[in-house]
């Protein structure tokens, strides 16, 4: 799994439909999903930390969380299927004994995890499906460093180094 991070909200230029974006650690990938419009506005305004006079929905959530004392722990995004997004809620009770696993949309889980300062986390398979590349100069020097790296790797350190893993792994 990949720790992610809201970069902000973006709208699709061609339908205007609006986006939230998730980035690496590294700020080498982002993750864009497409979220409804009032999505949108819940997620922006946790960002912006933004106190609504009355619950919203999120903040209702929220709330009975922390009247059973359950906390969220983090948010994964499990999978992509048919361009749609599946997370899901990883929550404990006070004592650590119980924990929960809810599905919900990942606009969902995103809202509440900005609001809990829970962590996202997201699938390996799942970035390497649908995330994009931020920072093409650097993807591309890390190709050239690992090309050079095999073109100066000789058959006999390809060998001692494929020896040293073996015992490596075989000591534990």
């Amino acid at each position: 799994m990949i720790e992610m991070k809201v970069a902000g909200i973006a709208l699709d230029a061609a339908t205007r439909s609006p986006i939230v974006l998730l980035r690496d650690a590294s700020e080498r990938r982002a993750l864009p999903i497409y979220i409804s419009q009032d999505q949108a506005r819940s997620i922006i305004s946790a960002i912006e930390q933004q106190t609504p006079p009355r619950p919203m929905t999120h903040d209702l959530m929220i709330n009975i969380l922390e009247t059973w004392d359950l906390t969220l722990e983090r948010v994964i995004v499990h999978a992509l299927e048919d361009n749609t997004f599946f997370a899901v809620l990883k929550m404990v009770s006070a004592d650590g004994k119980v924990k929960h696993e809810i599905d919900a949309r990942p606009s969902d889980a995103i809202a509440l995890a900005l609001r809990t300062e829970a962590s996202i986390w997201v699938m390996e398979e799942v970035v390497a499906d649908a995330s994009i590349p931020v920072d093409r100069d650097a993807d591309e020097a890390e190709r050239q460093a690992f090309r050079e790296f095999i073109n100066n790797l000789s058959p006999q350190e390809l060998i001692k180094r494929a020896g040293q893993e073996f015992s490596d792994s075989s000591d534990s």
